[in-house]
């Protein structure tokens, strides 16, 4: 392992990442910085999250800056507004010695005049967001043509948000001879066609993952139904009193549902999403990162640029939709040589995700019971406990109390005393937790469902099938797109060649219904979704549920013929074989 010293940068750099506390480079950071302090070449670095990707760009960019001309030199551009102004944060603790050298960040939400005129005033390395940056070129406010270098981080997450046209047009407006510099953990077909237009025959670098399959961190599966799952969150928060943690979310509305449940029932929760404005995102991540805040539940989105080194926890309520996701989630704890723990709280349906993430990060998820309303008495008791007895007493300052506090419990002996002390704290675990069930899925709940729907459930046609690449994990997204709620529980799946059946909770049968066939579009195909009609056993009819229509029926026919269609076949293969 090679020192800073060994990287080629400057004495004031090395002063400040030492004042920071940093002593050797990452893997990224090794490889990185010597080639872009000594070279002009495109580079592709391929990085996860908690891996250091913006000292590897941001020192040389420090560094390579000409001080004496104040015109914009350096453009880096990131998908959100967290992470821009976290990245424009670090900029400024690296450049603290080099006198000069002004850093910006420019980005939605924030007034753009303000913006506007620090531009005025001159910024050799300026931190934007595409969207913001889009606007103020279109102003010409912002000047790029004569920039000689570009950074493009988590490029991958830009594109996953829409950003694509942005970049395109920032990128357009670039000298032809700057250096193009990709950050990004995936490298997918919109990617690789923008280092094709925009690259020329870049360098790539490529580092293990970090924070994810090491030593650090422990990946724990918790199971339960769907409709239980914030009581297992609620557990597993109670059960590790010293918890720190992000609660990722699929939704917006969901993160603020989850954050409302808990701060009610008395947790530090509070939520980040799109829907804050700056000054309430600044106050919410102003008191996590001070821990006055103990739960922040995010978005993946949302989360991008929080950079906190000491979680202990990354709670996955939901599961994230692509095994990379999950890289990026747990790799935020385990940091600066801490262990962390990587928590996922699902249901049986979801193995083939689980298996997808184990095969992707190479790690193995140790699947532990859900705990009970006992565990958590314990713990929290013996936590107590331990507080207590390591407490400092400030003799001086409560003296004049104990006069009194003595007079009063005087009738008390030592073990009352200690009885009534602890109940004062704990009595609210005791009753809470007094008569808690056991929500981990039992062995005789694995069974899988019969085709006919389950009780409790509705069963939907839906005209999409495995021709359309459609599979359960994208159904159950499609789903859940069109409630805006992942917690509905969702049963059977039958995926056919050109169309599907699936069963979810009765209970939200009419909002799907009306959302899901409301120009929703899925690979280029409006989705339509019609209840499905069931027969009893015996050939019956069965009662129509209320939302049968002729058209189901219709949909039903359709998939007994493929299946007899199928099944006529597989006989003439057999007859043939006989013939031969």
């Amino acid at each position: 392992m090679i020192t800073f010293l060994e990287t080629g940068l400057n004495e004031e750099l090395l002063n400040a990442i030492s004042d920071l506390g940093f002593i050797n480079p990452t893997p990224i950071q090794e490889k990185t910085i010597p080639l872009l302090l000594g070279s002009n070449e495109d580079i592709i670095a391929f990085a996860q999250t908690g891996t250091g990707k913006t000292a590897a760009f941001g020192l040389p960019s420090v560094q390579l800056t000409d001080v004496s001309e104040h015109h914009t030199q350096t453009l880096i551009l990131a998908p959100t507004r967290e992470l821009c102004l976290q990245i424009t944060k670090d900029m400024k603790d690296f450049a603290k010695n080099t006198a000069g050298l002004r850093i910006l960040a420019v980005y939605g939400g924030s007034s753009i005049e303000n913006q506007i005129r620090d531009l005025k005033k001159g910024a050799q390395i300026v931190v934007a967001t595409p969207g913001r940056a889009k606007d103020l070129l279109q102003r010409r406010k912002l000047n790029i043509d004569r920039i000689d270098r570009i950074v493009l981080d988590e490029a991958d997450e830009m594109l996953t948000m829409g950003f694509k046209e942005d970049l395109d047009a920032i990128l357009s407006k670039t000298p032809e001879n700057k250096q193009t510099l990709l950050f990004s953990a995936t490298m997918s077909k919109e990617m690789a066609r923008i280092t094709k237009k925009y690259m020329y025959d870049p360098i790539e670098v490529k580092v293990a993952k970090m924070n994810v399959g090491t030593n650090n961190v422990a990946h724990i599966l918790y199971e339960t139904s769907a409709r239980n799952r914030f009581e297992a969150l609620k557990r597993i928060i109670d059960v590790n009193p010293n918890i720190y943690s992000i609660v990722f979310c699929r939704t917006r509305r969901e993160t603020n549902e989850i954050a409302h449940k808990l701060g009610h029932a008395g947790y530090n929760a509070d939520a980040i999403n799109g829907d804050l404005s700056q000054a309430q995102r600044d106050d919410v991540m102003g008191r996590f990162r001070s821990k006055r805040l103990q739960i922040l539940v995010a978005t993946d989105v949302a989360a991008r640029g929080i950079d906190v080194n000491n979680l202990t926890h990354v709670i996955n309520y939901n599961l994230p939709d692509e095994p990379e996701i999950y890289t990026h989630r747990s790799g935020r704890t385990g940091r600066a040589g801490k262990s962390g723990i990587s928590v996922v709280i699902a249901h049986t349906r979801e193995t083939k995700k689980i298996k997808a993430i184990e095969r992707f990060s190479g790690i193995t998820f140790k699947k532990n019971l859900i705990p009970t309303g006992e565990d958590i008495c314990q713990t929290q008791l013996f936590t107590l406990m331990d507080k207590i007895d390591k407490i400092e007493v400030d003799e001086d300052r409560i003296a004049p109390f104990l006069p009194k506090i003595y007079e009063m419990l005087n009738d008390l002996s030592r073990e009352d005393l200690i009885k009534h002390m602890v109940s004062a704290e704990f009595n609210r675990f005791l009753s809470y937790y007094k008569n808690a069930v056991d929500i981990n899925i039992q062995e005789d709940r694995r069974q899988p469902r019969s085709r006919r729907s389950s009780e409790g459930f509705s069963r939907f046609f839906i005209n999409l099938g495995k021709k359309d690449k459609l599979n359960p994990a994208r159904l159950i997204g499609l789903i859940n797109e069109a409630l805006d709620d992942s917690s509905v529980e969702i049963g059977r799946i039958d995926l056919m060649t050109t169309f599907s059946f699936f069963e979810i909770d009765s209970a939200a049968a009419d909002m799907l219904l009306e959302n899901i066939n409301n120009n929703l579009v899925f690979n280029g195909r409006s989705v339509s979704v019609e209840p499905s009609e069931e027969k009893k056993k015996g050939g019956k009819k069965g009662r129509r549920n209320k939302y049968s229509s002729s058209t189901s029926k219709k949909s039903n026919q359709k998939f007994k013929k493929q299946k007899d269609f199928k099944e006529s076949g597989k006989k003439r293969k057999k007859s043939k074989a006989r013939h031969k």
